[in-house]
């Protein structure tokens, strides 16, 4: 009995040493993996351009695209202008807008009297179901007034260049305005810039530029 007792005690312990053996095996069989994330910065791209004209605004041959041109004025005379937007490949989806500035003010709400310069009027082929008038503001400190227009839609990410419509193609000086008061406006100008916003992040085009304005993030 006791030699049976002890064949099987080491039988029990020799189980116990293979079992001890294949967990310490099991132990040892490790893995690892590791995944690496990489975060690029996205970015909002914009051009801004018109056509070159001539200092009467006819456009040059061959035609160009330029930041600035001069203008003489004449009264009920047409000058191309078609302030031109375009996203740039590799932009992020954004909400586009446009600005359009004129110095002079009292002068030119002087010669509008009485209901003052509402200048929307001289630009030519405005199209207001693609760009939407959102109003105008005069700065009496600057005696500037400043006119904001923002595109419909969000402009999704593009794969290639998207140019977008042009602001308006021309404007035109009312022939109503004489010499006299053609003097006083001398050297106005008239500033175009857009501005462009990420979309996402934002539900609408409010609540993006208002953020803009605030300097906030979404």
């Amino acid at each position: 009995m006791k030699t049976k007792r002890k064949a099987l005690l080491l039988t029990f312990c020799a189980v116990l040493l293979v079992v001890a053996s294949v967990l310490g095996t099991i132990a040892y069989l490790t893995a690892n993996d590791t995944v690496t994330n990489t975060f690029t910065v996205g970015r909002v791209a914009i051009n801004l351009d018109e056509a070159k004209v001539t200092e009467d605004g006819k456009a040059v041959t061959p035609a160009e695209r330029v930041k600035e041109n001069r203008y003489k004025l004449l009264p009920g005379h047409t000058y191309t202008k078609d302030p031109t937007v375009t996203v740039l490949k590799g932009s992020e989806s954004s909400y586009i807008k446009m600005t359009v500035t004129f110095n002079k003010a009292n002068e030119l709400d002087d010669i509008f009297a009485p209901d003052g310069a509402k200048l929307t009027s001289i630009f030519k082929d405005y199209d207001g179901d693609k760009w939407i008038a959102k109003g105008d503001t005069k700065d009496a400190d600057a005696n500037t007034r400043n006119y904001e227009f923002w595109y419909k839609e969000a402009v999704g990410a593009p794969t290639t260049d998207v140019k977008l419509d042009a602001l308006f193609d021309s404007i035109t000086v009312p022939s109503t305005i004489n010499n006299d008061q053609l003097k006083t406006i001398a050297g106005m100008t008239i500033t175009v810039n857009a501005y462009a916003i990420q979309a996402d992040g934002f539900e609408t085009a409010e609540k993006a530029w208002a953020a803009f304005l605030e300097g906030t993030t979404p």
